[in-house]
């Protein structure tokens, strides 16, 4: 991920106040406010740089309005956004990837946001795999997303195709669903 990039997840997801930001109720920012304020804290973006740097994101992590007047991160906010998501019906098995010094405290406590607001779970192992690599040992763990909403859990998928959920429970997990890789 380039030092930009890296940047704009900081302020768009984390600490907007680092460069002056204020995000409305649902994550976005005004495009030239955020280029603006970039400027003035030596991290000059034009706005095609800008423009490339949302559509090169391996990740997408973040989201241009339709006009191309706002932006916002796609997910992961530590502060308090609405991103307007409504409740999905999730896939059979949704994927988590963490670290194996994490499983203890995972199946004892179940999957917590930590600093973010929501749990994010990917739709294939891979992803997965490679979200559980920037912990240390990757382990992926298969999570019962069907059942969970069956038993009253929602869901819901960011713009970049993230699913969250609020907590998952150990229950969901089983030993018999961890697939080290």
């Amino acid at each position: 991920m380039s030092r930009e990039s890296k940047f704009l997840s900081l302020v768009l997801r984390h600490k907007p106040e680092e460069i002056g930001l204020q995000l409305d109720k649902h994550g976005w920012v005004r495009v030239d406010d955020l280029l603006r304020k970039l400027k003035r804290a030596n991290r000059k973006l034009s706005r095609d740089e800008l423009t490339q740097l949302v559509e090169s994101n391996d990740k997408k992590r973040f989201t241009l309005s339709d006009d191309g007047q706002r932006i916002r991160a796609a997910q992961g906010h530590s502060v308090d956004v609405d991103l307007g998501l409504e409740s999905q019906c999730p896939p059979d098995e949704l994927y988590h990837g963490t670290a194996s010094a994490n499983l203890d405290a995972i199946f004892s406590d179940g999957l917590n946001p930590g600093r973010r607001k929501q749990v994010h779970l990917s739709l294939d192992p891979d992803t997965a795999e490679r979200v559980g690599q920037r912990h240390g040992k990757p382990v992926v763990l298969r999570v019962e997303a069907q059942r969970m909403y069956e038993d009253g859990f929602e869901f819901f998928r960011a713009d970049n195709g993230v699913w969250l959920t609020d907590k998952v429970p150990a229950t969901y997990l089983g030993f018999g669903m961890i697939a080290e890789r």
